[in-house]
Formats: structure tokens, sequence, C-alpha cells
């Protein structure tokens, strides 16, 4: 059904008798013209477009309010590639752009998820972040498009997407470029000028290490955006923090599942609590030969020749391509090892979760310090910690420790990994916002009470 203005449907009426009038006396039509138009534009000047938040009620927002930066495009819209709709072996972008950072729909879970769970599941990027972080503050309720009453200041800058399409060049300058050009930018507004940054606040889809390349020439790898004066006062929310820096805050990697109700998170919770779990523990990962003492390579030999463990090799099977593999593999055992990726933190560590099973952590920098404002404050209420020096000192540690739980043990574990979902995932917003608190809504009240309390010294 074509709308009253709809171009098509007016190509096919008849003009009446005071547009023909019209026709008739150019003139006179640009004359109209020349009131009208400025008329036309002054009133929409002071509408407000209709996706804008209302303002914020004070009871809503006691912890205060936030600001988004209108950034030109070229710091957010203009990063994101646009030619491919999925995930990309190849090419670590593609599917980042696709439905607001979710990504498409992961029906490979069809056959593994009943039809109300898997259409809740994406095929999300894990360097998403930055996108849905964006994505969920416009109209976030305590977004206020007043700067002068905001307690916080959000910029929307994709700098990971920035810093990392330049990555793996040999350019190190173009890795610096937009990061500087922004502070320029932000150097222009008086609310930036007057805090020093200390009221802002970024999210970054990509480690720290990529954002602090040293002084030394020899050390060439990410960019020195985290090493900038202007930077040294503003919060940034990323996916692994630098345990030195208190102006980092871990968030979670964002994973597949982004339930849009509290009715459908229930129904995930009570599904993974229900499953049977065949195996006692898996793991998921491909080994890392060039690296000595390979330590995931040690696991997935050691998992892979014991009756006790379901191996999966993402060298032989693609895990980034068909997450059914590993939803498979999570949803089937009790536990799951969880070593340290190619940095400290990896995104299966959350994958694990969400599918129920508790984590085994080799490292304390892979959870434990990482992400104090979502995880349990009591690491062996929902994981359990073995030290990697012994296990590369002795493999069959693993098996011994996790087979001296109880089943009830394991239980309460499990049961507290389960209640531990909401604050983990990120929800899809239903009209403007979910209706369960997760890690988005954590993160935000998080850094406005931060931001309340720096004032208040």
């Amino acid at each position: 059904m074509h709308h009253a203005y709809s171009p098509e449907l007016q190509s096919r009426q008849k003009p009446s008798k005071p547009l023909n009038f019209l026709f008739a006396h150019p003139y006179l039509w640009i004359s109209l013209a020349s009131i009208s138009i400025p008329l036309f534009i002054i009133s929409a000047v002071r509408i407000a477009p209709p996706c804008l938040p209302r303002r914020p009620a004070a009871d809503e927002c006691p912890s205060g309010t936030v600001y988004v930066y209108d950034l030109p495009l070229m710091f957010n819209h203009h990063l994101l590639l646009h030619s491919c709709t999925d995930l990309d072996n190849w090419n670590w972008q593609c599917g980042i752009a696709a439905n607001a950072g979710f990504g498409g729909r992961a029906a490979e879970l069809r056959r593994l998820l009943p039809e109300n769970l898997y259409k809740s599941w994406f095929r999300t990027n894990q360097f998403a972040l930055e996108l849905i972080f964006h994505k969920r503050i416009l109209t976030h309720k305590c977004r206020t498009l007043e700067a002068e009453s905001a307690t916080a200041f959000y910029i929307p800058f994709y700098g990971g997407l920035a810093v990392g399409k330049h990555l793996w060049k040999n350019d190190t300058a173009k890795r610096d470029r937009d990061c500087k050009m922004l502070l320029t930018w932000l150097d222009q507004h008086e609310h930036w000028k007057k805090s020093n940054g200390s009221d802002h606040f970024i999210s970054l889809a990509r480690i720290t290490w990529d954002f602090r390349r040293l002084a030394d020439p020899a050390q060439i790898w990410g960019s020195t955006f985290l090493n900038m004066p202007e930077m040294q006062r503003v919060t940034r929310f990323i996916i692994e923090k630098a345990d030195f820096d208190d102006r980092d805050v871990g968030v979670p990697y964002p994973t597949g599942f982004h339930p849009e109700s509290r009715e459908i998170l229930q129904n995930w919770q009570q599904f993974v609590r229900k499953q049977k779990r065949g195996s006692l523990y898996t793991f998921i990962g491909a080994a890392r030969e060039p690296i000595r003492r390979d330590f995931r390579g040690t696991l997935l030999t050691y998992c892979s020749n014991s009756p006790s463990c379901r191996a999966v090799d993402c060298a032989a099977t693609k895990c980034s391509a068909d997450s059914s593999v590993i939803m498979e593999s999570l949803l089937a055992s009790e536990f799951c090892l969880q070593p340290k990726g190619d940095s400290f933190t990896r995104r299966s560590v959350f994958d694990c979760m969400i599918a129920g099973s508790v984590p085994v952590i080799f490292w304390n920098q892979t959870a434990y310090e990482q992400y104090p404002w979502f995880l349990p404050g009591e690491p062996e209420s929902y994981s359990v910690y073995i030290n990697h020096e012994e296990v590369m000192n002795k493999t069959s540690v693993i098996e011994h420790v996790l087979k001296g739980f109880s089943k009830e043990e394991i239980r309460r574990k499990r049961e507290k990994v389960i209640e531990t979902i909401p604050r983990i995932i990120y929800g899809i917003q239903s009209g403007g916002s979910t209706d369960f608190e997760d890690a988005f809504d954590i993160a935000i009240e998080g850094v406005l009470q931060r931001i309340r309390k720096e004032r208040e010294l």
C-alpha cells in the first residue's frame, strides 16, 4: 500500500486546477517557493526527529545522564566495511556492519536449539562492541540532548576499526591518524576542554594492547591512542584491559546470544540448566605451533586422547563459520578449558558460560582480573582455576582436579554461571530498551556512578 505522499502514487493522479494554475504561471510558483522553503526548513529544525529520546526524568536516572557527541561520519560510519554481510575467515571486518553490529542470524543453530531460542542467536563479530554500544546508547533512557545538563559524555568513535584496518600494514602513522584527528575535533568543544576528558567515555572493540604502541622504535604493533596525553582521563570500555590503568574497564566480548526479552533470557537459562552433559570437559581451539611451549596445543593433544573430553580442533573445523560445532560441544560438557587466546583473554570464556558450562581458567588475567564489574566476586563460585605451569609440568592434573568435584559441587557452580548470563550478554532492544539488565546497562550505570563520585571529591 502506497502512502498519500508516495511519488509513485502521485504520478498517477491528475493535477487539480490550482496546480494547473501554478504551472501556467511559473514566476508565481517561484515566488511561492522562495517563501515556503525557508519556512519549511525552520519548522523542520524545530521539530526533533521521532527517534530522539525524550528528556530523561530525574527519578529514572539517579546517577545522571549521558550526552552523545554527533561525530563526523568519518569517525564511525565511514569506517565500516559494507561490502560483505557475514563472517569471513579472511576479513575480520566482515559481518560487523550488519544488523547494528549483531550480524545475521546463526541459521546453523536451528538443528540444535528450539525455534524460540535459536532466533536469539546471531553471527556476531567479536570486534563489534563499538557498534553495539553506539546503537544502544542512542535510545538509552538516560541519554540527554542537552550537553549542559549531562553527567557524562560518550564519544562514538570506532577506534577498533580505525586502527584495526592498519594493524598488519607497516605504516604506524596511518594507525594514529584517525585517533589524532578525533582528539583535534574534541579539543574544539567546551565540555571536553572544561574537564580534560575526565567525564568522557568511549568503547573500544579491540584489546588495549592494540592502542598502546610504545615509544621504543622496535615496538611497531598497534597505535598510540591510549598513550596520547589527551586520553589519560577518559574512561574506556574495552574487551581486554591493562591491569595498571584504571581508566580501562574490561567489558565482555560480544557473543552471538542477544535475547530481546526477559522471557527469552529465562527460557534460555532453563534450557542450558536441563542439558544432559555426557562429557566431563571440552576444549575448543587451535594449536599455535610456532609458539614455544604452545599451551593450547598441549591442551588439544591431551583432550583428544582423553575419553572424558570433547575436542574441537578449530584448525580442522571452521569454528568461526559454524557456531553449531562450538555450541554442541559446550552444551554437552560439564567444564570447558579456557587458556589465554592470542592475548590473555578470549571470547570463548563467555561462549562457555552462556552455554551453562563451567570455565576452567589457567591465567588470572583471562577473567578474574579483567571483568570485575560483570563476573561474580568469588572466582571459585563459578569457575575452576588451575595454574598453567602445573599443567605444563603434568597435563593429567586437569582431569584429576575436575574429577575431584562432586555432582552437587558442579551443580552449584553451574547455577552461578547461569545466574551470571544476563550480566555478560548484550540484549537486542525492543521499543528502545531491554526489560532486563545486561552488560551494556551495567557499564553505563557504572561509568555514571564513577564520574559522579569523582566530581564530588
